[in-house]
């Protein structure tokens, strides 16, 4: 039995009390809707800055309305001290996912960035240590790599950013190191690496890739690369992410002060992503036969990005269940639906 395995086999006969900040955005109604199921009692900030009622909604009529129970929302913003000691008040495990993500979105505002991004994560550190929580995980982000050209990356080995995004990324690394020597507050940073999956946005400006490409593929719109479609990431499941923030929140003591990555360990180019999405849309009854439509690089964007995930394996007990196409199969009818 994994260690993953283990931990969701014990948690529900030890519920605990989880804060999830972003709790209405991607990532952060995927942990809402895990721990619900595994009877957890849930704290839930947002600001509906980019996370949605539907998403709460959603989870709602996927767990049992004595689990929907155990969760407590709050409207509120992190850049609010505030709100930010009320939703920590009481709380065992902090999971902290609120944030403005997006390179370009940054670089057109790095301002509203930087008040979310540094700001509420000073607030959020502040309130958390003042509220004696067990523990404080945080999404972090592969863009704090940067111009560092090794592949794998290593969680050492950074370079400069390449956008006001990835500054704001590395400083809440920078900001949590100095809690842990300053107050002894250690915390466990994830650094994400272009997570995927259910109720993650495919519209507006700032969507990411997988949902915006297979939102135009049924609607039979074009399909846009930027550049030459040979850049690459590592790409990885939603779930795998849910599995890499449960284990860190239970870590022991001596995996704190730490950051992680957390992805497959694998690099699928754009062109190949392409393929797979066409068919995979194939597989569910819906035929694309259009080419992609080249246009340039686009500003801040790494070249290619592939993690060394062996650090949170030894660390955490990490084992990546889904890898790109399985992930992007399970995902699919929820895209079409």
């Amino acid at each position: 039995m994994s260690t993953y395995q283990s931990l969701i086999q014990s948690l529900p006969s030890q519920p605990k009390t989880w804060l999830i900040t972003g709790v209405a955005g991607f990532i952060g109604s995927n942990l809402l809707e895990h721990l619900l199921k595994l009877n957890q009692r849930v704290v839930g900030l947002d600001n509906f800055a980019t996370g949605h009622q539907r998403n709460l909604d959603e989870v709602q009529g996927l767990v049992a309305p004595e689990q929907w129970a155990g969760f407590r929302f709050i409207e509120g913003d992190i850049r609010s001290l505030a709100d930010c000691e009320k939703v920590c008040a009481g709380v065992d495990y902090v999971l902290h996912q609120a944030a403005l993500g997006s390179v370009p979105r940054s670089i057109n505002d790095p301002i509203t960035s930087n008040d979310t991004n540094i700001s509420g994560f000073l607030n959020m550190l502040v309130a958390a240590r003042d509220a004696g929580v067990k523990s404080f995980t945080y999404a972090a982000s592969s863009s704090t790599y940067g111009d560092h050209p090794a592949l794998p990356k290593v969680e050492e080995n950074i370079g400069k950013p390449l956008s006001p995004y990835a500054v704001t990324k590395y400083v809440n690394e920078l900001y949590a190191d100095v809690f842990a020597k300053t107050y002894g507050f250690k915390t466990i940073g994830l650094r994400y690496f272009n997570v995927f999956g259910k109720r993650q946005d495919p519209n507006g400006a700032y969507a990411a890739v997988i949902p915006k490409w297979t939102a135009a593929m049924v609607s039979g719109e074009d399909v846009f690369i930027n550049g030459d479609g040979e850049t690459s990431r590592d790409f990885c499941f939603i779930e795998n992410a849910v599995e890499a923030n449960l284990l860190a929140a239970t870590a022991h003591e001596d995996g704190k002060n730490e950051v992680y990555n957390v992805a497959v360990g694998d690099r699928t180019t754009l062109n190949v992503l392409f393929d797979a999405l066409k068919e995979a849309l194939a597989q569910n009854g819906v035929v694309y036969e259009k080419g992609p439509v080249y246009r340039d690089f686009r500003s801040g964007d790494v070249r290619h990005s592939q993690a060394d995930i062996s650090k949170a394996a030894k660390v955490l007990g990490y084992s990546p269940e889904y890898r790109i196409r399985e992930g992007i199969a399970k995902a699919m009818p929820w895209y079409l639906e």
